[in-house]
Protein backbone atom coordinates (compact mmCIF):
# COMPACT_ATOMS: atom_id res chain seq x y z
CA UNK A 1 0.00 0.00 0.00
CA UNK A 2 2.51 2.65 0.94
CA UNK A 3 4.14 1.87 -2.68
CA UNK A 4 1.28 2.32 -4.47
CA UNK A 5 1.03 5.67 -2.08
CA UNK A 6 4.64 6.62 -3.16
CA UNK A 7 3.68 6.02 -6.96
CA UNK A 8 1.09 8.62 -6.99
CA UNK A 9 3.63 11.33 -6.76
CA UNK A 10 6.10 10.16 -9.71
CA UNK A 11 4.21 12.37 -12.24
CA UNK A 12 4.86 15.53 -10.08
CA UNK A 13 8.19 14.40 -9.42
CA UNK A 14 9.30 14.73 -12.85
CA UNK A 15 7.50 18.25 -13.50
CA UNK A 16 8.63 19.07 -9.92
CA UNK A 17 12.05 18.55 -11.50
CA UNK A 18 11.77 20.64 -14.51
CA UNK A 19 10.80 23.52 -11.98
CA UNK A 20 7.25 23.79 -13.18
CA UNK A 21 6.10 25.58 -9.94
CA UNK A 22 3.13 24.53 -7.92
CA UNK A 23 1.14 21.73 -9.90
CA UNK A 24 -3.05 20.83 -9.69
CA UNK A 25 -4.81 18.23 -10.62
CA UNK A 26 -8.28 18.44 -11.95
CA UNK A 27 -10.77 15.50 -12.10
CA UNK A 28 -14.31 15.60 -13.28
CA UNK A 29 -17.21 13.17 -12.19
CA UNK A 30 -20.50 12.93 -13.70
CA UNK A 31 -20.02 12.87 -17.52
CA UNK A 32 -22.21 9.71 -18.06
CA UNK A 33 -25.50 10.02 -16.33
CA UNK A 34 -29.05 10.55 -17.61
CA UNK A 35 -29.88 13.68 -14.90
CA UNK A 36 -27.64 16.37 -12.38
CA UNK A 37 -24.54 18.34 -13.57
CA UNK A 38 -21.45 17.52 -14.25
CA UNK A 39 -18.92 18.41 -11.47
CA UNK A 40 -15.31 19.16 -11.86
CA UNK A 41 -12.67 19.74 -8.71
CA UNK A 42 -9.05 21.11 -8.54
CA UNK A 43 -6.74 20.54 -5.53
CA UNK A 44 -3.11 21.16 -5.08
CA UNK A 45 -1.63 19.11 -2.38
CA UNK A 46 1.67 19.63 -0.24
CA UNK A 47 4.21 17.88 -2.05
CA UNK A 48 4.98 14.45 -1.08
CA UNK A 49 1.55 14.31 1.16
CA UNK A 50 0.88 10.87 2.00
CA UNK A 51 -2.66 10.00 2.68
CA UNK A 52 -3.52 6.68 3.67
CA UNK A 53 -5.90 4.53 1.14
CA UNK A 54 -5.71 7.75 -1.18
CA UNK A 55 -6.78 6.68 -4.69
CA UNK A 56 -9.01 6.51 -8.03
CA UNK A 57 -12.70 7.73 -6.48
CA UNK A 58 -14.14 4.63 -8.54
CA UNK A 59 -11.56 2.44 -6.70
CA UNK A 60 -12.95 3.21 -3.41
CA UNK A 61 -16.26 2.33 -1.62
CA UNK A 62 -18.92 5.62 -1.16
CA UNK A 63 -17.99 5.23 2.88
CA UNK A 64 -14.13 5.40 2.32
CA UNK A 65 -14.40 8.22 -0.09
CA UNK A 66 -16.22 10.11 2.41
CA UNK A 67 -13.83 9.87 5.05
CA UNK A 68 -11.15 10.86 2.64
CA UNK A 69 -12.98 13.87 1.54
CA UNK A 70 -12.60 15.95 4.68
CA UNK A 71 -8.69 15.00 4.85
CA UNK A 72 -8.48 15.95 1.60
CA UNK A 73 -9.92 19.70 2.36
CA UNK A 74 -8.25 20.28 5.21
CA UNK A 75 -4.68 18.98 3.92
CA UNK A 76 -5.00 20.65 0.90
CA UNK A 77 -2.80 24.01 -0.11
CA UNK A 78 -6.24 25.28 -1.55
CA UNK A 79 -9.29 23.04 -3.70
CA UNK A 80 -12.12 24.03 -5.45
CA UNK A 81 -15.28 22.33 -6.56
CA UNK A 82 -17.87 23.83 -8.89
CA UNK A 83 -20.51 22.14 -11.31
CA UNK A 84 -22.06 22.52 -14.78
CA UNK A 85 -25.82 22.52 -15.18
CA UNK A 86 -27.74 19.65 -17.08
CA UNK A 87 -29.25 22.68 -19.02
CA UNK A 88 -25.63 23.73 -19.92
CA UNK A 89 -24.76 19.84 -21.15
CA UNK A 90 -27.47 20.39 -23.66
CA UNK A 91 -26.79 23.21 -24.22
CA UNK A 92 -22.75 22.75 -25.21
CA UNK A 93 -22.43 19.01 -24.77
CA UNK A 94 -21.17 16.85 -21.96
CA UNK A 95 -17.07 17.45 -23.26
CA UNK A 96 -17.66 21.63 -23.53
CA UNK A 97 -19.71 21.09 -20.30
CA UNK A 98 -17.04 19.40 -18.36
CA UNK A 99 -14.87 22.09 -19.33
CA UNK A 100 -16.69 24.66 -17.70
CA UNK A 101 -16.77 23.07 -14.95
CA UNK A 102 -12.84 22.53 -14.85
CA UNK A 103 -12.19 26.09 -15.55
CA UNK A 104 -14.90 27.21 -12.73
CA UNK A 105 -12.89 24.88 -10.16
CA UNK A 106 -10.00 25.95 -11.21
CA UNK A 107 -10.66 29.90 -10.78
CA UNK A 108 -11.46 28.69 -7.10
CA UNK A 109 -7.77 27.99 -7.07
CA UNK A 110 -7.16 31.78 -6.64
CA UNK A 111 -4.17 31.32 -8.98
CA UNK A 112 -2.06 29.20 -6.58
CA UNK A 113 -1.26 26.84 -9.20
CA UNK A 114 1.50 27.28 -12.05
CA UNK A 115 0.61 23.85 -13.70
CA UNK A 116 -2.42 21.26 -13.77
CA UNK A 117 -2.58 18.05 -14.92
CA UNK A 118 -5.84 17.17 -16.32
CA UNK A 119 -7.61 13.39 -15.97
CA UNK A 120 -8.11 12.17 -19.19
CA UNK A 121 -6.80 12.63 -22.94
CA UNK A 122 -8.64 15.87 -23.83
CA UNK A 123 -7.16 19.30 -22.97
CA UNK A 124 -7.97 23.30 -23.73
CA UNK A 125 -6.78 26.66 -22.99
CA UNK A 126 -7.37 27.04 -18.93
CA UNK A 127 -4.61 29.73 -18.82
CA UNK A 128 -2.27 27.66 -17.13
CA UNK A 129 0.26 25.32 -19.08
CA UNK A 130 -1.67 21.63 -18.39
CA UNK A 131 -0.96 17.88 -18.93
CA UNK A 132 -3.47 15.50 -19.94
CA UNK A 133 -2.78 12.10 -17.88
CA UNK A 134 -4.83 9.16 -18.89
CA UNK A 135 -6.04 6.86 -16.02
CA UNK A 136 -4.56 9.86 -14.42
CA UNK A 137 -6.56 9.61 -10.64
CA UNK A 138 -4.98 6.48 -10.40
CA UNK A 139 -1.37 7.99 -11.12
CA UNK A 140 -1.65 11.26 -9.71
CA UNK A 141 -1.97 12.30 -5.92
CA UNK A 142 -3.31 15.38 -7.25
CA UNK A 143 -5.99 14.13 -9.11
CA UNK A 144 -6.94 11.45 -7.38
CA UNK A 145 -7.71 14.19 -4.74
CA UNK A 146 -9.31 15.92 -7.11
CA UNK A 147 -11.62 12.64 -8.69
CA UNK A 148 -12.60 12.34 -4.72
CA UNK A 149 -13.96 15.87 -4.32
CA UNK A 150 -15.70 15.69 -7.25
CA UNK A 151 -17.63 12.64 -6.46
CA UNK A 152 -18.42 13.16 -3.54
CA UNK A 153 -19.87 16.60 -4.29
CA UNK A 154 -21.78 15.31 -7.03
CA UNK A 155 -23.03 12.21 -5.09
CA UNK A 156 -24.34 14.66 -2.26
CA UNK A 157 -25.98 16.85 -5.05
CA UNK A 158 -27.98 13.95 -6.31
CA UNK A 159 -29.08 12.78 -2.71
CA UNK A 160 -30.17 16.52 -2.56
CA UNK A 161 -32.19 15.78 -5.84
CA UNK A 162 -33.42 12.66 -4.71
CA UNK A 163 -35.51 14.26 -2.02
CA UNK A 164 -37.21 16.83 -4.58
CA UNK A 165 -37.95 13.63 -7.22
CA UNK A 166 -37.87 10.36 -4.89
CA UNK A 167 -39.54 8.59 -7.67
CA UNK A 168 -36.42 8.08 -9.99
CA UNK A 169 -34.06 6.94 -7.29
CA UNK A 170 -31.30 9.14 -6.99
CA UNK A 171 -30.51 8.55 -4.53
CA UNK A 172 -29.19 4.79 -5.25
CA UNK A 173 -28.12 5.49 -8.97
CA UNK A 174 -26.80 8.72 -8.81
CA UNK A 175 -28.71 9.59 -12.39
CA UNK A 176 -26.93 6.73 -14.45
CA UNK A 177 -28.51 4.53 -16.45
CA UNK A 178 -29.26 1.98 -14.69
CA UNK A 179 -32.78 -0.75 -15.22
CA UNK A 180 -34.96 0.93 -12.63
CA UNK A 181 -33.98 4.55 -13.75
CA UNK A 182 -34.76 3.50 -17.27
CA UNK A 183 -38.30 2.09 -15.79
CA UNK A 184 -39.03 5.37 -13.58
CA UNK A 185 -38.38 7.67 -17.32
CA UNK A 186 -40.71 4.83 -19.01
CA UNK A 187 -43.41 5.35 -16.23
CA UNK A 188 -42.84 9.23 -15.05
CA UNK A 189 -41.03 10.60 -18.15
CA UNK A 190 -38.11 13.26 -17.66
CA UNK A 191 -37.60 15.68 -14.90
CA UNK A 192 -36.01 18.85 -14.78
CA UNK A 193 -32.69 17.71 -13.85
CA UNK A 194 -32.27 15.30 -16.74
CA UNK A 195 -29.91 15.80 -19.92
CA UNK A 196 -32.44 15.42 -22.69
CA UNK A 197 -29.80 15.15 -25.45
CA UNK A 198 -28.85 12.12 -23.24
CA UNK A 199 -32.11 10.63 -23.55
CA UNK A 200 -32.50 11.44 -27.65
CA UNK A 201 -33.32 7.59 -28.41
CA UNK A 202 -36.51 7.85 -25.79
CA UNK A 203 -37.92 11.38 -26.41
CA UNK A 204 -36.50 12.30 -29.34
CA UNK A 205 -34.28 15.28 -30.31
CA UNK A 206 -35.56 16.76 -27.23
Amino acid sequence: MRMAEKNLWEIEDTLFAKNTGVICGVDEAGRGPLAGPVCAAAVILPPHLEIPGLDDSKKLPDKRRRELAPVIRAQAIAWGVAFASEKEIDEKNILQATFLAMERALSQLDGKADFALIDGNREKDFGLPVMTVVKGDSRSANIAAASILAKVARDDYMLKMAEIYPEYGFDIHKGYGTKAHYAALQRYGPCPIHRMTFLKKLYGEG
